[in-house]
C-alpha cells in the first residue's frame, strides 16, 4: 500500500459524522411549542473545571504516542485565583509517549455558544515553548465544528491569548470544550519546533467570551492559493489548508484552522466537481469526485464572506491507470504501488529542484504520482530495502508533455551505515540508467523493467554508476528538458 509523505503536507483533525433526524409524518411541532436551549456558561476552567466530564482530562490514544503522565493542577504558579492547569510537555524521546493533549468535554447536553466570538485563556511556560494546538469542538464523539490555533509560542510571563470562532452561529450545542496537543515536534508538520526537551506550561481562566473586538474575517481555502491541476474523471479533489485569519484589536492576527463544517463550497461547473456529493476517506478526509470532463472552479464562502483560494480542475475525461502488477508479493520490495504493500512514509520529494509541481492525485481509487516540469527528484523513505536479492526495478512512467529529450532513473545506495552522507568521499553510492525518447509515448503508460546490472550512468550528485544495493534510500528520476511525466508502480522484483 501506498503511505506518502508529501513535504509541506499537513494533516488536520477533522471529526464529523452525519447527523439524522428522525421526523413523525403524523405529528408537526406546534406553534407554541418552544425549542429547547441549552446551558450557555461561557466558563471552562477558573480555580476548578466548570461544569465538564468527572475525568475532567480526556487524552489523545496513548497507542498513537499521547503521553498521559503529565496531566494535573497546580495550587502555586497560578494567573488569578488559587489554582491553574499544569501541563508537562515529555521530549520526544519519552518512554511514555512523545506528545501530551487531549480535551475537556462538557458533562451535559452540550452549550449553546451562539453568544461568544472567542475562546480565551491565560498561559505561561517554564521556559519560551511553542504549543502545537489549542482550540475547541473536538469531543471524541460527534463533533463537528472544529476549530484549532497552531504553534501557539508562550513566555515565562502570564498572556492572554484567544482562538477566535468563525461562526458562532453552528455552535448551538457544542460539546468540544477545549482541545491541546504539544510536543518535542511540530504537531502538524511533524518536525523539531524548538521543544527539544522537556518543559512545563500552565493554563489558567479558560472560557468563552464575547471580546467584540474581533474583526475583518478572512477565510482562506488552499492557503489562499489558487491552484491548478489537471485531473481525470475520478480523481479526488481534497479540501486542503482551511484556514481563516482575524484581526483582534490589539495589532494581532490570529490564524485559525476550522473545519470544512464553517465553509460552503460552491463550483463553476456542477457536472465536473458536484459539491453536493462529498465523500470522505477512511481517515474522515472530506474531498469532491470529479465527476465529468471539462473545466470546473471550486470556491468557498464562510459566514458570508468569500475565501481567497481557489482550485481549478481541468479534467481531461477518462484515466487509464498503468497496468495493474501481476508479480507475487513474496517477488517483490515494493516502493510505491497499490498493489503491494510498501515503504513506511514514503517521500515523493526527499530531494528535488525546487521547480518542480508534485502531486500525487487519485483516480478511479489507484494514487499515481505527477511530476510537472522534471529537472531531478528523489523518493525517500524510512531507513533502506535490500535489493540485493533482487534482478530489476519496474517504473510505469506516461510522459505528459511534448519535445521530451530522455528520462532517467537512477539508484542511490547509502552504504552500510545505512545513512545518506553524501556521495563523495562516503559509502553510499548511485547510478543511473537512461530511457531514450524514442521509447517514450505521450499520455501511454510505458512499463520499464531494469536490470539492477544497467545503473551504469554517473549521476549528477557523484555517484560513478554501478551502485550497491543492499542498502537503497532514494530512487530518482531526471529529465534534462523539464518534462512532466506520470510514475506508479515503483517496486524491485526477482526475476
Amino acid at each position: 500500500m501506498k503511505k506518502i509523505k508529501l513535504k509541506n503536507f499537513k494533516t488536520t483533525l477533522l471529526l464529523g459524522l452525519v447527523l439524522m433526524f428522525a421526523i413523525s409524518c403524523e405529528r408537526e411541532i406546534s406553534e407554541e411549542a418552544v425549542l429547547a436551549t441549552f446551558n450557555s456558561n461561557p466558563d471552562i476552567f477558573t480555580d476548578a473545571p466548570v461544569g465538564l466530564t468527572d475525568d475532567f482530562f480526556i487524552s489523545f490514544d496513548p497507542a498513537g504516542g499521547a503521553n498521559t503522565e503529565g496531566f494535573g493542577t497546580d495550587e502555586t504558579n497560578v494567573y488569578q485565583g488559587s489554582s491553574s492547569i499544569k501541563i508537562a510537555v515529555p521530549a520526544p524521546n519519552d518512554p511514555n509517549g512523545g506528545f501530551i493533549g487531549g480535551i475537556f468535554r462538557d458533562r451535559g447536553n452540550g452549550r449553546d455558544l451562539t453568544g461568544y466570538d472567542a475562546l480565551t485563556f491565560w498561559a505561561k511556560g517554564s521556559t519560551t515553548g511553542t504549543i502545537g494546538q489549542i482550540g475547541f469542538g473536538t469531543d471524541f464523539l460527534d463533533g463537528e465544528y472544529p476549530v484549532a490555533r497552531a504553534n501557539i509560542q508562550v513566555t515565562t510571563d502570564w498572556k492572554k491569548y484567544i482562538v477566535p470562532i468563525p461562526d458562532a452561529s453552528n455552535l448551538t450545542q457544542e460539546r468540544g470544550m477545549f482541545l491541546f496537543a504539544a510536543g518535542g515536534l511540530d504537531i502538524i508538520d511533524n518536525i523539531p519546533n524548538g521543544n527539544e526537551i522537556g518543559w512545563t506550561f500552565w493554563l489558567d481562566e479558560i472560557r468563552f467570551e464575547k471580546l467584540g473586538t474581533i474583526g475583518q474575517p478572512r477565510p482562506m481555502i488552499y492557503n489562499g492559493q489558487d491552484v491548478t491541476e489537471d485531473v481525470f474523471t475520478g480523481s479526488q479533489i481534497y479540501l486542503n489548508d482551511l484556514k481563516q485569519s482575524f484581526q483582534t484589536g490589539t495589532g494581532e492576527i490570529v490564524t485559525v484552522n476550522p473545519s470544512y463544517k464553517y465553509y460552503t463550497f460552491s463550483s463553476s461547473n456542477s457536472s465536473v466537481i458536484n459539491t453536493d456529493d462529498l465523500q470522505f476517506d477512511q481517515s474522515g478526509n472530506p474531498y469532491f469526485i470529479v465527476q465529468d470532463a471539462g473545466t470546473a472552479i471550486l470556491s468557498a464562502t464562510l459566514n458570508g464572506v468569500s475565501a481567497e483560494g481557489s482550485f481549478t480542475a481541468n479534467s481531461l475525461g477518462e484515466f487509464v491507470n498503468a497496468p495493474v502488477p501481476t508479480r507475487a508479493e513474496q517477488d517483490v520490495i515494493s516502493i510505491f504501488s497499490d498493489s503491494y504493500n510498501g515503504v513506511s512514509n514514503l517521500n515523493l520529494a526527499a530531494y528535488n529542484d525546487s521547480g518542480i509541481i508534485i502531486s500525487a492525485p487519485i483516480a478511479n481509487g489507484n494514487q499515481y504520482i505527477s511530476y510537472e516540469n522534471l529537472n531531478f527528484v528523489g523518493l525517500g523513505w524510512d531507513g533502506t530495502v535490500n535489493a540485493s536479492g533482487m534482478t530489476h526495478l519496474h517504473v510505469d512512467v506516461q510522459l505528459n508533455s511534448d519535445g521530451a529529450k530522455n528520462f532517467i532513473v537512477e539508484l542511490i545506495d547509502f552504504g552500510a551505515n545505512g545513512t545518506s552522507d553524501g556521495l563523495r568521499g562516503s559509502d553510499d553510492t548511485a547510478g543511473g540508467y537512461l530511457m531514450p525518447s524514442v521509447q517514450l509515448i505521450k499520455g501511454e503508460w510505458i512499463g520499464l523493467d531494469i536490470p539492477l546490472t544497467a545503473f551504469t550512468r554517473a549521476t549528477g550528485g557523484g555517484g560513478f554508476g554501478r551502485p550497491n544495493t543492499s542498502n537503497v534510500g532514494h530512487v530518482g528520476f531526471v529529465s534534462t528538458s523539464l518534462d512532466s511525466y506520470l510514475i506508479d508502480n515503483v517496486y524491485f522484483y526477482k526475476q
